[in-house]
C-alpha cells in the first residue's frame, strides 16, 4: 500500500480515500500505518444479496507533498 501512496503523490494527487466496512480492523489498521486517518461512518451505505444494510468506514489520506507548488 505505501507503493500506492507514492505513486499518487508523485503524480500529484492531494487525498485519497478509503471505504471498509467495520468488522475489518485489519485492513483500517493496514490504512492507519500509511497516513490514512477515520473521517467518519457511512451508515447503511450498502445493501447485500440477503438483504442486510451494511455500514462502512470512511478513510482519508491527504498528501503532505502533492499541490504545494
Amino acid at each position: 500500500m505505501a507503493s500506492i501512496v507514492s505513486a499518487t503523490e508523485a503524480q500529484g494527487m492531494w487525498m485519497l480515500e478509503a471505504s471498509i466496512f467495520p468488522e475489518n480492523v485489519a485492513s483500517i489498521r493496514a490504512h492507519e500505518r500509511v497516513g490514512f486517518r477515520v473521517v467518519g461512518t457511512r451508515e447503511r451505505i450498502g445493501r447485500f444479496h440477503d438483504g442486510c444494510w451494511r455500514d462502512t468506514v470512511l478513510m482519508e489520506r491527504r498528501s503532505a507533498l502533492a499541490g504545494l507548488d
